[in-house]
């Protein structure tokens, strides 16, 4: 009783340290802010931050730290989640040449596209914490390619500064190595510029020409950004569109639903063949379906939906737990939804991390998901079993 009594204590003390570093945190805003850019307004930058033209997404700092120390305290009554899950590393090809296009999961939101020569990932983060100073979620499931089985990459694209997404170090051990182009939104050039790493900075809407016919095009979505407790917003986040003659590729990168205008922007550029549509981390509290910032299973089928239904790779869960839900709710839960849309789940399936496979040719798109269907299986209960 003696033992359980201190160590109720001992817990208690840490999440207080926890709260009052906060706190602290939060007066010293000067200090912990970074100015990533300046430039002219637009409607979605007032000149020191950028913002969701469709409506704002970043918590402020305090109801951060709240969240922060909720999870501590709730650490227990989570869904459980594996300490490490079995990785079968891959060794993709050096290229892949002409229409052909494989695609290889990394974990989390780092995925490899090898097509037209080219090889391109994105948002590469093989660090094994995503945060800084070594504190922050810890990976649960190794990168499905070792660094020094990488081919040699052409392009990378960022597309955000969270740390899950950007990772210093990882960036510039692949740019020592390749010398890749790295294309991000505005802002974020500068925070990979500390790791002496040279990227692109674009805004909404600009791109960046590869070589005739390839072009990477900076799109929308709808999130926030922050490196630190006060830099909210200093640094643009967005999605990609990779034109390819083939069909294009599209990252939807970090990102909630928002007006949910933004996939059909996207597919404004070009009929897309392939798509990385984020499905997890959507759970802030028990039973969420939802949350501003990210998207769950749901959402994700109406990004692809407004992508024109494409082959797609549901991405952003497995590798680092960030949310509520239990650790295969998002690819199971967004199987599920499929199924009852009545449509082809096949097109939009999760792939084992590590494994290529082969992204087919542009063809006919299955049938639309059927939302009635949807919103019948949720009033019956049939998702209630996903954790």
């Amino acid at each position: 009783m003696r033992i359980a009594t201190m160590a109720k204590a001992l817990v208690g003390l840490l999440l207080w340290i926890v709260v009052a570093l906060c706190l602290f945190l939060t007066l010293v805003p000067p200090f912990l802010d970074r100015i990533y850019y300046r430039g002219v307004e637009t409607g979605h930058f007032d000149g020191q931050h950028f913002a969701n033209p469709d409506g704002e997404t970043a918590p402020a700092p305090a109801l951060g730290f709240v969240f922060l120390a909720h999870r501590i305290a709730s650490a227990t009554r989570q869904p459980p989640w594996p300490a490490s899950v079995p990785v079968a590393q891959g060794h993709p090809a050096a290229r892949v040449d002409g229409q052909a296009m494989r695609v290889t999961w990394i974990g989390h939101a780092s995925v490899l596209i090898q097509t037209q020569g080219l090889n391109i990932l994105t948002d590469p983060v093989w660090s094994d914490v995503a945060g800084p100073f070594g504190m922050g979620p810890k990976r649960v499931a190794a990168p499905g390619v070792r660094l020094a089985d990488l081919p040699k990459i052409d392009l990378i694209v960022v597309s955000h500064n969270h740390y899950d997404h950007l990772d210093l170090a990882t960036l510039k051990t692949i740019w020592q190595r390749d010398r890749p182009v790295i294309v991000t939104g505005l802002g974020n050039d500068s925070v990979i510029g500390q790791a002496g790493v040279p990227a692109r900075g674009l805004d909404w809407g600009q791109r960046l020409t590869l070589r005739p016919g390839i072009d990477v095009v900076v799109t929308r979505n709808h999130h926030w950004s922050s490196r630190w407790f006060a830099d909210r917003n200093r640094a643009l986040w967005s999605s990609f569109v990779v034109t390819l003659p083939g069909g294009n590729l599209f990252f939807a990168g970090d990102t909630g639903w928002g007006d949910g205008k933004w996939p059909a922007e996207a597919a404004a550029l070009g009929p897309v063949r392939f798509a990385a549509i984020p499905v997890g981390a959507f759970r802030f509290k028990p039973g969420q379906m939802a949350a501003d910032a990210h998207i769950g299973p749901r959402d994700a089928i109406r990004v692809w939906d407004g992508l024109g239904r494409p082959w797609a790779l549901p991405i952003h869960w497995g590798t680092f737990r960030l949310s509520w839900e239990a650790y295969r709710t998002p690819p199971d839960m967004l199987a599920a939804m499929l199924r009852c849309g009545g449509t082809d789940s096949a097109r939009f399936a999760d792939h084992a991390i590590g494994r290529s496979f082969d992204v087919p040719a542009i063809g006919a798109p299955p049938r639309a998901p059927n939302d009635d269907g949807i919103a019948a299986c949720r009033a019956a209960g049939r998702f209630d079993r996903f954790r």
